[in-house]
């Protein structure tokens, strides 16, 4: 697994953080560049602390010093990715909205790629492999995420079907039993009728698996969750970057069950390889 990058661990951080540990992460996170190159006394002049405060920042992200946190903190930077999260204000126009909806999509999926349990997706993979049938639900933006599931998995040989209306949900986990794996998505994990249907599917026998947030009510109810905990607030705001999340982890699912089923599905794995090569256009003469 990925180290996690710096700047999403002090982001993670700042509630925890004492008044003098705020002053320094907020002024590193303002202008990350900036900060590998300043010195010690101009980084303490600008937080308006003292330096040992800033090296005691320093060592409390398991840096020697403030060269070692500057060291760490340009490797974080190395990639090209800018990790600071950035909300879209009223006033900005297209050339702000535009970097700061995608930068914060990327930030996301680096967040969840260092974060992501691979024991836990090697687990989900075990248990898709297992299925007889396979019932993707999702309400919302998630029923969107749960038809492109359908779309990928139906490929492999099995009975998969996707719907993202609760009453079906309902009847389709009161008829399951052994071998079926109701497989849920809910970025908040909190939908009523969500938690209902993943309830009646596992008292009926089924595996049921849960993507969706950590310690939500679904994940109570699931067999296996994979946790998944975007920072979005969509009960207020249309899902943006939670939407791609899954989307992503539903093809690293689709990619780990075609691994795992052998010779007789590497056509299909040469198919994912090449979506993922860089198309190259040619020039017209």
């Amino acid at each position: 697994m990925h180290s996690q990058n710096l700047i999403n661990v002090i982001t993670d951080a700042l509630p925890s953080l004492n008044k003098s540990e705020t002053k320094v992460a907020r002024v590193i996170l303002s202008d990350p560049d900036a900060a590998t190159q300043s010195s010690i006394a101009t980084l303490a002049k600008k937080a308006q602390v003292s330096e040992p405060s800033v090296n005691r920042f320093c060592k409390r992200f398991n840096a020697a010093g403030f060269p070692d946190f500057k060291l760490k903190l340009a490797k974080s930077l190395a990639s090209g990715i800018r990790f600071v999260n950035r909300n879209v204000d009223p006033d900005d126009d297209v050339t702000s909205y535009t970097p700061k909806i995608i930068d914060s999509t990327i930030n996301t999926l680096a967040m969840v790629r260092d974060k992501i349990s691979h024991a836990r997706v090697n687990l989900v993979v075990d248990k898709l492999i297992q299925a007889k049938r396979i019932y993707f639900f999702g309400l919302g933006a998630s029923g969107s995420v749960a038809r492109d599931a359908e779309n990928k998995f139906f490929r492999f040989n099995l009975p998969v079907s996707s719907h993202d209306d609760v009453l079906m949900q309902r009847m389709l986990a009161s008829t399951g039993g052994t071998g079926d794996v109701f497989f849920v998505i809910s970025h908040t994990g909190r939908t009523k009728e969500v938690v209902e249907v993943a309830e009646i599917a596992r008292g009926n026998g089924s595996t049921v698996i849960g993507l969706t947030a950590a310690d939500s009510p679904l994940a109570d109810m699931c067999t296996v969750t994979l946790d998944v905990d975007v920072p979005e607030n969509t009960d207020e705001y249309m899902p943006m970057a939670s939407r791609i999340v899954h989307l992503v982890i539903l093809d690293v699912l689709a990619t780990g069950v075609t691994l795992r089923r052998g010779p007789d599905f590497l056509p299909h794995l040469e198919k994912i390889k090449n979506s993922l090569k860089p198309t190259r256009y040619r020039a017209e003469s």
